[in-house]
């Protein structure tokens, strides 16, 4: 199959933003392009703020080390960036990047490439939506929201930028439509991928249910069908009905699981792909240096793995064996000199991105560059990076620490979503609460829409607010009227 030059063209039909009034608006001064202003438009909003109270690992928050989900989202940006410069200048000079199949097209492919402003606020935006105590917290607002449409941290992160962001007065920060479709990684809503028999019983009192039996499937909300409808309008029907194919699962043991989509977007193949270097490599770091992973650890579960260092063979460690590269590897992480530490990871972390390569999507007959092709890393740097992604699972976000702090965050939010929703126009904030009282007013039979307001009011909050409310409502010498929340 063929494609044109002009479907390699940025289109300015991806340029566009919903609400059409604020392009028209738009100053005769103007200078910035369209990502640019997104760019904008993100850094300064409340939600990016929030992030910075938002720890990335719960239980590192007793150092003033570790990462937040701002820091997080910060570093997933310059990879994003980093890649992209990466795959424009291996295009450049047209060298191998692709598959054979693909290669006609090395050519034309430099113009899919994102901006890097767009790039940064596609990566930027990616945990917009996640709510305190990170897990925890989004169990916990499922949990909440089960017979109301759900909930999903990703799906929150759309809402927030197409509706909820104060920046319009009702489509939030109306960012482009290429913008938006970076930042659909699961392009259905919760309603056509739920499986309900995937949920396990709910516990009395509710905050003592299993997470891993409430977990919600992986989509965005139905609530956002009309601006996904907006995003994919630029896809031809067959394309769109490839692009939103899904695939059933089900457990080891045949228990139901909920439904998944199959493909992302092209944006969104780059910032997961940082998403998920930024999360190995760098939580691995913090981990390290706050001694929740041990160099016992690290060789106990890269014993019987040292092939996965054969690709680190090459350039100046040509020469070496996958055994010396495994343990030059694990003496600078684990070196008292946490500069050696922070080089490694950076390594590490270059290896990764110098794997990179464009292939296509596995979407068949798609003319449209950006759900025809993906970005991938390479096959021996993933098997790497998904074992110390499982190091860094099993020994930090397992551990008891941790696992503790969020089941205490799900007990939070969960009370907190059950207080307010026995009174809202009593005990909501005041603008939220005129939110509420307008719902009630124009769809007054429309409950799901009235827990809505109640779950963006919650999932808004930052751990530290979440705390102070709860204490302020629960405990009897905290609160009082003169208290700023």
């Amino acid at each position: 199959m063929s494609t044109t030059n002009d479907s390699f063209k940025n289109s300015a039909v991806w340029e566009q933003r919903f609400n059409t009034q604020d392009s028209a608006n738009r100053s005769e001064r103007e200078v910035r392009t369209p990502w640019e202003r997104d760019y904008a438009r993100l850094i300064h909003s409340s939600a990016f703020r929030r992030m910075q109270s938002k720890t990335q690992v719960l239980g590192l928050g007793e150092s003033d080390f570790y990462r937040t989900r701002l820091t997080h989202s910060l570093e997933v940006a310059q990879i994003g960036v980093g890649i992209v410069r990466w795959l424009e200048q291996k295009l450049e000079r047209k060298e191998f990047l692709v598959s054979e199949v693909e290669q006609h097209h090395s050519s034309q492919l430099k113009q899919l490439l994102p901006d890097y402003e767009l790039m940064n606020a596609i990566c930027l935006a990616h945990d917009l939506g996640h709510p305190p105590f990170g897990h925890g917290g989004e169990v916990a607002l499922n949990i909440c929201m089960r017979d109301y449409g759900g909930f999903e941290g990703n799906g929150q992160s759309l809402r927030i930028l197409s509706r909820l962001d104060k920046y319009t007065k009702a489509n939030g920060m109306n960012p482009t439509r290429r913008l938006l479709l970076g930042i659909l990684k699961y392009p259905l809503p919760y309603s056509e991928l739920c499986v309900p028999e995937a949920y396990g019983p709910l516990a009395t009192p509710v905050w003592q249910s299993k997470a891993k039996e409430q977990l919600p499937p992986k989509c965005y909300l139905d609530s956002e069908k009309e601006i996904v409808d907006w995003i994919l309008e630029p896809l031809t029907a067959v394309e769109k009905e490839a692009f939103t194919a899904t695939k059933a699962r089900s457990g080891t043991d045949n228990t139901p699981k909920h439904r998944k989509t199959r493909f992302k977007s092209f944006d969104t193949s780059i910032m997961e792909l940082a998403d998920d270097i930024s999360y190995g490599l760098h939580d691995l770091e913090d981990a390290i240096s706050l001694g929740l992973i041990s160099q016992q650890h690290w060789q106990q579960h890269f014993k019987t793995h040292l092939h996965l260092f054969e690709a680190l063979c090459s350039g100046s460690n040509q020469g070496k064996s996958p055994q010396q590269m495994s343990k030059e590897v694990e003496a600078q992480l684990f070196s008292e000199q946490s500069y050696e530490r922070k080089r490694q990871i950076g390594r590490l972390v270059h290896h990764c991105i110098t794997s990179i390569f464009i292939d296509s999507s596995g979407i068949e007959h798609a003319t449209q560059p950006l759900i025809r092709y993906n970005a991938y890393l390479g096959a021996e740097q993933s098997d790497l990076l998904a074992h110390i992604t499982t190091l860094v699972f099993d020994k930090v976000i397992r551990s008891a620490n941790v696992q503790q702090l969020e089941f205490k965050g799900q007990k939070i939010v969960i009370e907190i979503f059950q207080t307010l929703k026995a009174d809202p126009l009593r005990l909501l904030p005041d603008g939220t609460r005129e939110r509420y009282r307008q719902a009630l007013t124009q769809h007054p039979q429309d409950t799901a829409l009235h827990m809505r307001i109640i779950c963006d009011f919650v999932a808004g909050m930052t751990d530290e607010y979440a705390a102070r409310f709860y204490e302020r409502i629960y405990h009897p010498h905290e609160g009082s009227v003169f208290d700023r929340m």
